[in-house]
């Protein structure tokens, strides 16, 4: 039956609600023995392989992704295909996490008393305490929540939520043990806009730029073929390799309203002098900052003695993705 539209907004709502009680009651779970695993791992010299089935399979590759960026080597390893083979992948030292709401589940019933006999040691990440997962295992992270918010109790919703959570504090807790720093993120993410925000830096975009510069005494016919040709909509005023200004193309804007003669002006009548600059060693990034709360699209590229050396571009920053 199809729902009108305040029957719909009640059910989304609903089901956010319920799944944000079901989260909210997991900070009671966080105790000492969660802080053991932490420590665990943290001083582990091998890998955290994570397991599951189903829904719980999906959250396990979620967690992995999560640990590996955040500096503690994680693999998957699907619950169904670790007792046709893939057993072989985890190392002596390597700590497996095992997830499951129920923890009974056929496949975990055979998959948990095998990793026991390889010796590494178990996780329980599962919804019930006293199932037979949590019982083989040598350590429980308790994952459990009243209800799904399936009207049903049945489609995996709050349950898988509560795991995915659990192992976000997992992570989290690891990467504040580890130390781990916007540097080291961005290794892990050289290849996205995310991690180019947190690497890529000035002197990496203006370079391929034009360099546009006059001296204060250059007629403004002459700046204004000098903005021109090198298209960057400025140009910056520079004399005896000091910064005195810029000229853009909203100072000629302005400049020609006021109806004054042009005859006789030269680049220093019209410039704005104190111009906005950036280090060139500084982030892409800290130049969109920049370019965002002073509402303009380029910046004049200084190094630390404030020289001139070129203009990025707010289209530089849109081509690399860093918006």
């Amino acid at each position: 039956m199809v729902k009108t539209e305040e029957e719909i907004i009640f059910i989304a709502k609903k089901t956010i609600k319920d799944e944000m009680q079901s989260i909210e009651k997991l900070i009671d779970f966080v105790d000492t023995d969660f802080a053991n695993i932490v420590r665990l791992i943290y001083e582990s010299k091998g890998r955290v392989v994570v397991t599951g089935i189903g829904k719980s399979a999906n959250i396990a590759t979620k967690i992995v992704s999560t640990l590996n960026s955040t500096g503690t080597p994680a693999l998957f390893m699907h619950a169904a295909d670790a007792i046709h083979g893939d057993l072989g992948m985890i190392k002596e030292d390597d700590i497996v996490i095992c997830i499951s709401k129920s923890g009974d589940t056929p496949e975990i019933k055979v998959l948990a008393p095998l990793l026991k006999h390889t010796g590494n040691t178990l996780i329980a990440l599962v919804g019930n305490p006293n199932s037979f997962l949590a019982k083989e295992a040598d350590y429980i992270i308790n994952c459990f929540v009243d209800k799904e918010a399936c009207p049903n109790n049945l489609a995996p919703t709050s349950s898988t939520t509560a795991q995915l959570v659990m192992g976000d504090a997992l992570a989290m807790a690891l990467l504040e043990c580890r130390g781990f720093t916007a540097e080291d993120f961005a290794k892990y993410h050289p290849g996205g806009a995310l991690g180019k925000r947190l690497y890529l830096k000035v002197n990496d975009l203006y370079k391929s730029n034009e360099c546009p510069s006059v001296l204060p005494t250059t007629p403004l016919a002459q700046t204004i073929l000098e903005m021109t040709s090198k298209r960057l909509g400025c140009t910056a005023v520079v004399s005896e390799e000091q910064l005195l200004g810029i000229v853009t193309d909203g100072d000629l804007r302005r400049m020609l309203s006021k109806n004054i003669p042009t005859s006789n002006l030269t680049a220093a009548d019209i410039m704005c002098r104190n111009p906005k600059t950036i280090l060139y060693s500084d982030l892409a990034a800290n130049a969109l900052d920049v370019m965002r709360s002073k509402s303009i699209t380029q910046l004049l590229v200084v190094d630390e003695a404030k020289h001139y050396l070129g203009v990025i571009h707010l289209h530089d920053l849109v081509r690399e993705g860093i918006i």
